[in-house]
């Protein structure tokens, strides 16, 4: 696999070149291209080359009989290796992308909300850490303090390594996430189970998604917040209807019509992305090769017992004792673990084919 990079490294020249020339940057989707092809090139070069260097320094130790520092070397080159066959492996092309994030209260009423917002906070912990920004698009809240629904956008700043954008970790979260716990609502100290859904999508650019002001229906009416009180006196909530899809859209979080309709258009465009992706796989007999065992959203894929301080992941049999530290953002051991599955599975994939 790795012969595989000395092409690359030629397109990555070329891809240099033509970057430099002013005339590329008039096309702004060329452009965004180019550049993300540019850096996915980027960071396999820098994986080989340090794999390439460190396999050299290693000669050269056991050359001058140095041991200590080969036994280091020698420790080192399995996971240059690993890194190296993790970023050639062919990926979903949005995986680059920035993520749309939506989380639900399911079945659990009042205790099903409040864990929607526990989630939306380990989500913003997670995308802190990372450097990432999150943006709160469109949210229903409860008299509690909970989430009846909130959508929010995930970005990164600048342009991520492969495989370290928002949408390719958080699209690995996209399930039924489970609750054990006594609910603040709970009198007798009972542990009660409830839920919530997420749904993680690509965020699409203007470029990505065409769409056509006729085939939109319009509506507003007033936003409304817990008890259904009236929030505001004017008509600046958005609802908007895809009629060629049937997709329904509403926001109701800013107090500007037109900034609800912008919140609205970036969440529609967002899923028709992911209605066209997902009918593209169904046509080509090869349903969401990114997902590990999620393509039915529907599934649990996650259970949070706080009683005795556990998370597990049901696609993986992850299973550690640090819930506490994971609600606070502590993410990346769950999240690398489905990483590894998938790479995995995109390994298999490849010899099956081959």
């Amino acid at each position: 696999m790795f012969e595989a990079v000395e092409s690359l490294i030629t397109e990555h020249a070329e891809l240099e070149r033509r970057l430099a020339d002013p005339s590329v940057h008039a096309d702004q989707r060329l452009a965004r291209d180019l550049g993300r092809r540019y850096a996915e090139l980027s960071a396999i070069i820098r994986a080989y080359r340090a794999w390439q260097q460190t396999r050299d320094d290693l000669v050269a130790a056991q050359e001058l009989h140095m041991d200590d520092e080969a036994e280091e070397l020698q420790r080192r080159i399995p996971a240059l290796a690993e890194r190296l066959e993790h970023l050639l492996v062919p990926r979903d092309p949005a995986d680059a992308k920035d993520a749309i994030v939506e989380i639900k209260g399911g079945e659990g009423g009042d205790e099903s909300a409040l864990f929607a917002a526990d989630l939306l906070r380990m989500y913003t912990r997670y995308a802190e850490r990372r450097g990432w920004k999150v943006e709160i698009l469109d949210a229903t809240e409860t008299a509690l303090g909970g989430f009846k629904s909130v959508t929010v956008a995930v970005k990164a700043r600048g342009t991520p390594d492969p495989g370290e954008a928002p949408y390719a970790l958080l699209k690995f979260e996209g399930g039924v996430h489970r609750v054990q716990r006594v609910p603040v609502t709970e009198s007798q100290g009972r542990i009660h189970t409830s839920a919530a859904g997420v749904l993680v999508l690509p965020e699409a650019e203007d470029v990505d998604v065409e769409i056509r002001d006729q085939d939109l229906r319009i509506d507003v009416f007033r936003s409304s917040g817990p008890g259904g009180q009236s929030v505001n006196t004017t008509d600046s909530a958005v609802r908007i209807t895809h009629l060629p899809t049937g997709i329904v859209v509403s926001c109701q979080n800013e107090k500007s019509q037109l900034q609800n309709k912008e919140q609205a258009l970036r969440i529609l465009r967002s899923r028709l992305l992911d209605a066209a992706r997902a009918q593209a796989d169904a046509e080509a007999a090869d349903a969401r090769r990114s997902q590990v065992r999620t393509v039915d959203r529907s599934e649990r894929v996650r259970t949070y017992n706080f009683p005795e301080n556990r998370i597990s992941d049901h696609r993986t049999g992850f299973k550690a004792y640090n819930l506490d530290q994971v609600m606070d953002g502590a993410l990346d051991d769950v999240i690398d673990s489905l990483v590894r599955a998938d790479l995995a599975e995109r390994l298999a994939a490849l010899e099956d084919r081959s």
